[in-house]
């Protein structure tokens, strides 16, 4: 159980009871092909009129399969327009592109910027680190074609939520590690970074009706496969594990207090800016793992959001 002293908002305690957590659930990883089947009719469709045009793309390479890209275009907003490259959550195990719609495309008109959502491929059928591979192909693909979709080449910046935020992060340090320039910035909402699971927070957060400890492994078990547990994990595939992160891009890191990642991500947001990488970092009290999807309109998910899409904004704004 969770630590005693560690209480849920009032807040969000209540949609956590009404989540489909555990066996047979919306995160059961002990049957990953059924659980994938239960998050599309769990995810609703978007519905809702935006201004929004929705393009779907290939991004090609020469060394691995075509990477699907869902880009996301305001339509009230005058070009080049700056790009936020986005990678879902779902632990590297589930998810899709398309399963953020309904909140993308709004954050979409308002900070009148793309967003291109990465459909990588997923463990177990692909390990790490092919997601991160996907990512760096989409990075380059939308450098050499930003000009002809009507982007900003010099205004691309890199997100991603949950196990999309450890792509996130691992595709910078393959883009860094390419010799290529940074991203505008990397901005990882509760990401997942760490396979070592040897944190206080990934013993503290067990039953908590959320992702957790049990879970965390499941996932990282198909992630890494015969590489769990071992000294054999790049910082590709885990960018915990990486020493050197000077020249990584300006940071933005969020999350939640009863969340197994909160060590493993507070730690890196320090070492960060020990090798001189400046850091945006929120730490959210009574909050669980993605807090702000299952319940956005609490003062806490409203709370990461504005904070969230400030960053974002002003760093467009800034490289304008």
């Amino acid at each position: 159980m969770t630590d005693r002293r560690l209480h849920v908002d009032p807040q969000l305690a209540g949609t956590l009871k009404a989540l489909p957590m555990g066996p047979n659930g919306l995160f059961d990883l002990t049957d990953i092909p059924a659980t994938r089947e239960a998050l599309l009719s769990f995810v609703a469709p978007d519905e809702v009129p935006t201004a929004v045009a929705v393009e779907e793309y290939l991004a090609t390479r020469p060394d691995g399969p075509d990477v699907p890209i869902r880009l996301l275009r305001p339509l009230t907003a005058g070009g080049p327009l700056p790009v936020l490259v986005w990678f879902h959550g779902g632990g590297q195990v589930l998810g899709f592109a398309a399963q953020d719609d309904s909140w993308l495309k709004p954050l979409c008109e308002t900070i009148g910027c793309a967003i291109a959502a990465v459909d990588y491929r997923l463990a177990p059928e692909t390990q790490a680190p092919g997601a991160a591979e996907d990512g760096l192909a989409a990075w380059r693909w939308l450098g050499r074609e930003a000009g002809r979709l009507g982007l900003d080449g010099a205004r691309i910046g890199i997100a991603g939520q949950s196990g999309g935020g450890g792509i996130a992060a691992a595709t910078a340090l393959l883009i860094r590690d390419s010799g290529a320039a940074a991203p505008l910035f990397q901005s990882l909402l509760y990401p997942m970074i760490d396979d070592r699971d040897r944190t206080a927070s990934s013993h503290e957060i067990t039953g908590i009706g959320i992702w957790d400890r049990a879970t965390n492994v499941l996932a990282w078990k198909a992630i890494l496969g015969e590489r769990y547990g071992t000294d054999d994990v790049a910082p590709s595939s885990a960018p915990a594990r990486a020493t050197e992160l000077a020249g990584l891009p300006p940071t933005f890191i969020a999350v939640g207090e009863l969340d197994c990642f909160r060590d493993e991500d507070l730690d890196f947001a320090m070492r960060l800016r020990e090798h001189g990488v400046p850091v945006e970092l929120h730490l959210y009290p009574g909050a669980y793992h993605a807090f702000d999807l299952f319940a956005p309109q609490s003062r806490l998910g409203s709370s990461l959001r504005a904070n969230w899409l400030g960053y974002v904004s002003r760093q467009f704004a800034a490289a304008g």
